[in-house]
């Protein structure tokens, strides 16, 4: 496993330190999903910081234990290479853009059921792993299958849109799908590549 960087450290600590909050909030404290999880818009609990919020709550220990594995196998290579400041707005438009994707999806199938986990963003770190080394091994968890990485990230992409599709109930499939759309549009972005114009790559300021 990589060492941390700061911003990854902070993130994983920041999301552990959330989700032990949300297990007082349970025991009779005002609930933190409530303010924080990213609700649909006919619900009326949306409130505009909830597309960022939400990534920093989790719905389960297991949920929080593999978005935090995979943020720190990915997200610290990614820091290293980009540097702190890409690496946050590579992650913000992620995670923004699985927050609209959801939400979309939410308002066509009439959920009113909230949005909870850094899953978005964690799908947009590893679709610009697979971009970025695609020769690159990794091994699965289940079952343990080595894979270069830019089968890992093609075999996760279909098969979120395929659980998306057949109804896949309580994984939000479309946001996971959301943050993999961000994140290849901001490496587009940053390459100067359609549909943002064509004047060459973007320097990190």
């Amino acid at each position: 496993m990589p060492p941390l960087p700061p911003v990854t450290k902070f993130l994983l600590f920041a999301c552990t330190a959330v989700f032990c909050l949300q297990l007082l909030s349970g025991m009779g404290m005002l609930p933190l999903e409530l303010w924080l999880a990213l609700w649909p818009l006919e619900s009326g609990r949306f409130l505009p910081w909830q597309v960022l919020t939400y990534a920093f709550l989790h719905g389960s220990f297991g949920h929080l234990f593999f978005n935090m594995l995979g943020l720190w196998t990915f997200g610290s290579e990614l820091e290293r290479l980009w540097g702190p400041r890409r690496y946050i707005h590579f992650l913000i438009a992620s995670v923004l853009a699985a927050a609209a994707v959801q939400l979309i999806f939410t308002s066509v199938i009439g959920s009113l059921s909230p949005t909870v986990g850094a899953s978005g963003g964690l799908y947009g770190l590893l679709l610009a792993f697979g971009l970025l080394f695609p020769n690159r091994t990794l091994m699965l968890l289940i079952p343990p299958i080595p894979m270069k990485a830019k089968w890992y990230v093609l075999v996760f992409g279909a098969l979120e849109l395929l659980l998306g599709l057949t109804g896949g109930m309580g994984v939000a499939h479309f946001a996971h799908l959301g943050g993999m759309l961000g994140g290849y549009l901001m490496i587009r972005y940053w390459r100067g590549k359609p549909p943002f114009g064509g004047r060459g790559p973007r320097r990190v300021r």
